[in-house]
């Protein structure tokens, strides 16, 4: 019975032994990760800072405070009223990006260095904004954002603190600011919007009255161009008809009959209400008879000439000689009945003035 007490109680001791000494290890290894420190304080005071790996302890002596991140941080802090030199309150959100550099000056130089460094970043920011108006905290976000890094950089250096980057997020005007800021946009775009389209009116008239310009020139030169070269027509024309007539030695009797034939044209036309026979028609008239005259004359001294030429071309001499004086006669009767037809006209437009005017020379009368 004393064997087995004895036995438990001597399990039982080594069980508190080894109990003691898992504790003990467990209290002397300590591994910190990457990017993080450690606070070691013995005996309540300052031993030193655990960097990341394996660290060694005195345990019960030795006391671990909670690691410290060394990453860069970012914080967004929640929206300051904040009131602007034009006596407006805006609503201002700032982010800001800090690192722990010194574990221990962030543990014991602070209490709690998260919240430092918000009230510090708002009364920043409230005394920069304060010295703007509206427009200008709206414009200078970059200037706001350089004064508050380096104000906070500054008071946080002894907190083992570097602010990196301090960021406005949003900076929001009261509603009533807010519509008629955009009232004022909407008249900006309208106003360049009419001037734009007075510019491409403007544009549009002056192309227009160049390209009609241009187009009036070159009309005006293709006319010029179509007139010289008409002339030059006309001339070479009248040159080449002129040298084959002089080429040719055309007789009266030919000229006659020519100017016979262009009797006719000279009636044509549906406006020709009146046509005056040229006196020179009976002349023309009594050449031709002349012509055959003295024709018929010289036949009989010359009936070998015209047997050798043969009865064909004396057959075709009398048929034009008739045509001929068939087409002056009919000219000339289409011309006496143009004017019997315009004399009638006349006579009829005449009376019918003289019914609608009265008696020429009646006074009229007077109720």
């Amino acid at each position: 019975m004393n064997d087995l007490v004895g036995q438990i109680i001597l399990i039982v001791v080594i069980a508190i032994i080894v109990i003691f000494v898992l504790v003990v290890v467990a209290r002397s290894v300590r591994i910190i990760p990457q990017a993080r420190a450690g606070v070691v304080e013995r005996l309540g005071r300052y031993h030193k800072t655990l960097m990341p790996g394996l660290n060694i302890l005195v345990p019960f002596i030795d006391r671990l405070r909670p690691l410290i991140d060394l990453r860069e941080q970012v914080v967004s802090f929640p929206p300051q009223p904040v009131i602007t030199e034009d006596n407006l309150v805006v609503s201002i959100d700032t982010v800001v990006f800090f690192q722990v550099t010194d574990a221990r000056a962030a543990t014991y130089e602070i209490a709690n260095y998260l919240g430092a460094v918000e009230q510090l970043a708002t009364t920043t920011l409230r005394n920069v904004v304060g010295g703007l108006n509206l427009e200008e905290a709206l414009t200078s976000r970059d200037e706001i954002n350089g004064q508050l890094r380096i104000v906070l950089d500054e008071a946080t250096g002894k907190w083992g603190i570097r602010v990196s980057r301090v960021e406005l997020k949003a900076i929001d005007p009261p509603l009533s600011i807010q519509d008629s800021m955009e009232k004022q946009m909407r008249a900006e775009r309208e106003r360049r919007a009419v001037i734009l389209t007075a510019e491409g009116t403007k544009q549009s008239a002056i192309l227009e009255a160049e390209g009609h310009r241009q187009g009036e020139i070159l009309r005006a030169e293709g006319d010029a161009k179509a007139a010289v070269l008409r002339a030059q027509g006309e001339a070479e024309a009248i040159t080449t008809v002129f040298g084959a007539i002089h080429r040719g030695e055309p007789d009266n009797l030919l000229l006659a009959y020519q100017y016979l034939q262009t009797l006719p044209k000279i009636a044509e036309g549906n406006a020709n209400k009146l046509w005056v026979i040229p006196s020179e028609l009976t002349e023309a008239l009594k050449g031709i008879g002349q012509a055959f005259g003295e024709r018929g004359a010289a036949a009989p001294g010359a009936a070998e000439r015209h047997a050798a030429a043969g009865a064909a071309e004396r057959s075709q001499l009398l048929e034009d000689a008739q045509r001929a004086a068939g087409a002056a006669v009919d000219a000339a009767g289409d011309a006496a009945a143009a004017a019997a037809d315009a004399s009638t006209e006349a006579t009829a437009a005449a009376d019918a003035g003289e019914s609608s005017t009265g008696t020429p020379g009646a006074e009229p009368k007077t109720d």
